[in-house]
C-alpha cells in the first residue's frame, strides 16, 4: 500500500474515503494535478479561476466550494470569485449562474463572518 499523503486528512466527506481506500490511485491523481498547475504559464490565482469556472459549468457544488477556498488562499479578492462566476450567464444560463453565485456565497459568506 502507497503511503498516504498527508493532503488525505484535511480532504472532506467522501474524498478523503475515496483517498483513504485507494491510496494508490489518490497519489496519481494529485501528481496529475502537480503537473498539470506546472505545465504553463498561469499564476496560482488565474489556474484556480479558471477552475472554478471548470467546476461551475459541470455543476459540482463541493468542487465549487473547494476552488473558492483554493482562490481565496491563491489571492483572488471575493470580488474576482463572483465575478468569475457572473460570467457563467453566457454560456450556462441565468439559473445556472444563480446555483453558482449561492455556492461561491456559502464560503465567501462564511469568511465575512468569521
Amino acid at each position: 500500500m502507497a503511503k498516504t499523503s498527508k493532503t488525505v486528512g484535511t480532504l472532506p466527506g467522501a474524498f478523503g474515503k475515496f483517498a483513504r481506500r485507494f491510496p494508490e490511485v489518490f497519489e496519481g491523481y494529485e501528481a496529475m494535478g502537480k503537473a498539470a498547475h506546472a505545465g504553463g504559464p498561469l499564476d496560482a490565482k488565474s489556474r484556480e479561476l479558471v477552475k472554478l469556472g471548470m467546476t461551475i459549468g459541470a455543476r459540482l457544488e463541493g468542487a465549487t466550494h473547494s476552488h473558492v477556498r483554493k482562490a481565496l488562499a491563491a489571492g483572488a479578492t471575493s470580488d474576482e470569485i463572483r465575478h468569475a462566476a457572473v460570467l457563467a450567464i453566457s454560456t450556462l444560463g441565468l439559473p445556472a449562474t444563480v446555483m453558482a453565485l449561492t455556492w461561491v456565497d456559502d464560503i465567501l459568506d462564511a469568511k465575512r463572518r468569521r
